[in-house]
């Protein structure tokens, strides 16, 4: 038995195979989808990660140098981590959340290689396989919401927010809007029986969002599908593709606002979204969210390594809520230059994707709008330890790697052929 292919049952006399490579992507695809689960843990997303990483790990890889450089940068932040952790070796708490970073930049490893290989198809299956991850939380979100299932109050937060398969409704909101950009696109570029699909996947989506009452959800998600419409705009090959763009926008649009409209016209969920669009008491003051975040820096300057890991919150009594600051915090100045960088990169990175020619434009179209939301998400939510974060970045450099390869490739088949009589000379010459 070889890795390129796997027998599964003998039938007529002959072995019936299924190549490794797709097993490996079926895998992969229910690894991503497994991520719709945090309310329990270890979550079944751990589970299958114990089978597809050693899976993928021993079938064997390949390494890009802008792969190589974005694996550097998070080997830092992971080593100054660790760094940071030694004085509060004895701290369980402290261990264990830097025991799981070292499990999610693991798994950074891990997609950043395995998306730079086969990569279209590899990122539209597990973004599939994502967006039906999110639908179904979505669902249980919204369906627990209205009570319509047996013990609704395991997936509604305390308050009245719906958290779905989530542990936080902040969380939970922040999850779909990968999967509202995904389905979105589809409505402005796909065809037939997709596009009525999408529709609805993308209603339900937009309803678990609005009904998680997060705030940052609520602006990010509109940020990504403005992302999402300009560069598909932009880059548009037809006035009739882009006349498209601008009919389905309108529609989208329409049908948001009657959506709204319908949903704000029950009194306890407008009352309710009016509030959390409000200031909160814990935003404000000398002690609140960025008044602890300002007190912070000064002490952040005077200490290389920071508090540590997870002891902003033994200073403050709050997390940071800011996984910039949490960063320094966490890991110190030099961790915290490295996860800026990361991120600076990965925009960088991000943008030249969507907006420069490439055979992968459009699936970045469909997958940095969601990832450039959780960067700006970052700004007010510790962002660090969430899962898709890892996901999508991993995605983008694997689109990277694949788009240097294929200009490699083009440059190189453009090129004209040698001329060989100089070198035939040279070498009549004595030279060559």
């Amino acid at each position: 038995m070889t890795m390129t292919s796997i027998p599964l049952a003998r039938h007529g006399g002959r072995n019936r195979q299924i190549s490794y490579q797709t097993l490996l992507d079926i895998v992969f695809a229910v690894w991503v989808f497994a991520g719709l689960m945090s309310v329990i843990e270890p979550s079944p997303y751990d589970f299958v990660a114990l089978v597809a990483i050693p899976m993928w790990f021993v079938g064997g890889f390949k390494i890009h140098r802008v792969q190589a450089l974005i694996l550097i940068l998070w080997t830092i932040f992971l080593a100054c981590g660790f760094i940071a952790l030694m004085p509060y070796w004895d701290s369980s708490e402290s261990r264990i959340y830097q025991l799981q970073s070292l499990y999610l930049v693991l798994s950074v490893f891990c997609f950043t290689l395995y998306f730079g290989e086969r990569t279209i198809h590899r990122a539209e299956l597990c973004m599939k396989a994502y967006t039906f991850g999110a639908f179904v939380s979505a669902s249980v979100g919204v369906l627990a919401y209205f009570h319509l299932i047996p013990k609704p109050e395991m997936f509604v937060f305390e308050g009245g927010r719906a958290a779905g398969t989530f542990k936080d409704p902040n969380v939970f909101g922040s999850y779909l809007i990968p999967a509202i950009v995904f389905t979105f696109q589809d409505l402005l570029i796909g065809t037939g029986v997709s596009r009525l699909i999408s529709f609805a996947a993308a209603g339900m989506l937009i309803l678990g969002v609005l009904l998680s009452y997060s705030r940052g959800s609520w602006g990010t998600a509109i940020i990504a599908l403005l992302l999402l419409i300009f560069s598909s705009f932009v880059t548009a090959d037809s006035a009739a593709k882009r006349r498209r763009i601008v009919i389905m926008t309108l529609f989208g649009l329409g049908a948001a606002i009657l959506f709204l409209i319908v949903i704000l016209s029950q009194d306890n969920i407008r009352e309710f979204f009016l509030e959390r669009a409000a200031a909160h008491k814990y935003d404000e003051g000398s002690t609140g969210r960025f008044g602890n975040q300002l007190h912070s820096i000064p002490m952040l300057l005077e200490r290389p390594w920071g508090f540590g890991p997870l002891r902003f919150r033994v200073i403050f009594e709050f997390e940071p809520h800011n996984s910039y600051i949490g960063g320094f915090a966490n890991d110190g100045w030099l961790g915290g230059m490295a996860w800026i960088l990361i991120v600076l990169m990965t925009c960088f990175v991000g943008f030249r994707l969507m907006f420069v020619t490439s055979p992968f434009r459009r699936v970045a179209q469909g997958v940095f709008p969601g990832l450039f939301a959780l960067f700006l998400q970052a700004f007010q939510i510790d962002v660090d330890h969430w899962r898709q974060l890892y996901l999508f970045c991993g995605m983008i450099w694997g689109l990277e790697a694949a788009r240097q390869r294929w200009r490699f490739r083009s440059t190189k088949a453009a090129a004209p052929p040698a001329d060989t009589a100089p070198m035939a000379a040279a070498a009549r010459e004595g030279y060559g």
